[in-house]
């Protein structure tokens, strides 16, 4: 099955508060073997994900202000900049949501900004968690990434009520700019799914089940 696809286009994603170390190792010891674009982890295992893959061109992504996206901008720029210290090559940031429920535009882009300034030479995408915002709101969020500089959209953390719909990937392509591209993640449960968010625009997929998928195995409900 995994020859009908691109695994290029595949973040092998480990996010769980329960990964341990050998669960960290073991995704990256897969992401190499079936040559996946990066390995997506929480920063504390930014360092070993960065050692475990050298030699490789598999990346390492690093989630800043995951899953809430609720701290202070300070601190998301400051965890951001950790990171890529640490030698993360992407960075996956969420935005906060409540301030943009608020109608405080202004302070999701600076949030924005402040992550991009301290990655500036690393792939940042921005996490708008999808199944959270109106259609409306969305579009806003396609303007104001545009403006940021960001380098992709993403639609979820795989963390709240739901992940990523072929809905959402229409409605990116029809409003983010020309260099925006596009990360579907959470609920990516078949091969059929991945197929139709590439079909449809998804430049990248990030997802934990795509080797379960591969080798035809149950896939647990709420995995990511």
């Amino acid at each position: 099955m995994m020859e009908k696809l691109n695994t290029k286009l595949f973040d092998h994603t480990i996010l769980k508060a329960d990964a341990t170390k050998e669960a960290v190792l073991k995704v990256c010891r897969e992401a190499k073997e079936y040559n996946f674009m990066s390995v997506c982890v929480n920063g504390f295992y930014t360092v070993l994900v960065k050692k475990e893959l050298e030699g490789t061109d598999v990346k390492v992504c690093t989630v800043v202000g995951f899953p809430l996206g609720q701290m202070s901008t300070k601190a998301k720029a400051m965890e951001a900049a950790i990171a890529v210290e640490d030698g993360a090559d992407e960075i996956d940031m969420v935005i906060n949501v409540a301030a943009l429920k608020d109608g405080e535009e202004e302070t999701v882009y600076q949030d924005i900004l402040a992550v991009r300034r301290a990655c500036e030479k690393q792939t940042l995408k921005v996490i708008i968690e999808t199944c959270d915002l109106t259609d409306e709101e969305k579009i806003t969020m396609c303007d104001l990434v545009t403006q940021s500089g960001a380098d992709f959209i993403k639609t979820s953390t795989g963390f709240s009520k739901a992940g990523a719909t072929f809905h959402d990937i229409e409605l990116f392509k029809q409003h983010v700019g020309p260099k925006v591209r596009i990360k579907a993640a959470g609920g990516i449960s078949s091969f059929e799914d991945a197929e139709k968010f590439i079909e449809l625009g998804a430049d990248r997929l990030g997802t934990s089940r795509i080797i379960k998928l591969a080798l035809q195995e149950k896939v647990e409900e709420g995995t990511y």
